[in-house]
Formats: structure tokens, C-alpha cells, sequence
């Protein structure tokens, strides 16, 4: 499964950690999403994806083994749902899935501050 990552999984220690694989980090490759804005997910220091005209968040797109992403699908919890969201990658543009919480629960404040 192709995953847009934008948040704390772009850090190579926290994505190695929470997939269990050494190196994975390797395998991300730029992507960007617009019309979404990465936004702080109200109450927590997580992002969050919310619809925003003219937004674009830069992020990465990594193919993950099946043992990787039950991982990091646990490492994201219940607050976030996976999504399908098109992406722009080098190589053109791409269908991927992004954990995204529900867009009430976005703040108003970008992520990172």
C-alpha cells in the first residue's frame, strides 16, 4: 500500500521505530497534496489534514510491507481514519492513503507552529 505521510513519520527515527524496519526511511520519496492544509489536531502536538483552496502540504510517499503498516496503523490510533488522497510525485501523479482525523478535529493553528 502506497501511504502519504506529513507528519511525525517524515522523522527517519520515528518511522524506523514505529514500522520495526532499520532504514525504511530510505524508501520515502517527496510528494506534495494539495488542497489540504496541515493543521495541529485540536488538544494533541499531532497533525492533521483539513480542505483548504490553495493549500499544499509537503510530504512523502513510501510503500509499505503489510507488518509495517499494522505498525504504524497502530502507532496512529483510532483518532485517524486512512484516506485516499492524489498526490504529486516526481515520477507524475498518484493515488495514495493518508491518515486524516475527522476535519472537526482540525485546529486553526499549522502544524508545526
Amino acid at each position: 500500500m502506497l501511504l502519504f505521510l506529513y507528519g511525525t513519520l517524515l522523522d527517519p527515527r520515528v518511522l524506523d521505530r514505529q514500522a520495526g524496519q532499520a532504514g525504511l526511511h530510505r524508501r520515502l520519496r517527496p510528494a506534495r497534496l494539495r488542497g489540504q492544509a496541515r493543521l495541529r489536531l485540536r488538544g494533541t502536538p499531532y497533525p492533521t489534514l483539513a480542505p483548504r483552496p490553495g493549500a499544499v502540504t509537503e510530504g512523502a510517499v513510501l510503500r509499505a510491507s503489510p507488518a509495517a503498516f499494522r505498525r504504524l496503523a497502530a502507532y496512529e490510533g483510532a483518532e485517524y481514519q486512512l484516506v485516499p488522497v492524489r498526490v504529486e510525485t516526481a515520477l507524475g501523479p498518484c493515488w495514495a492513503r493518508a491518515w486524516v482525523a475527522p476535519y472537526w478535529r482540525a485546529g486553526p493553528e499549522p502544524w508545526p507552529e
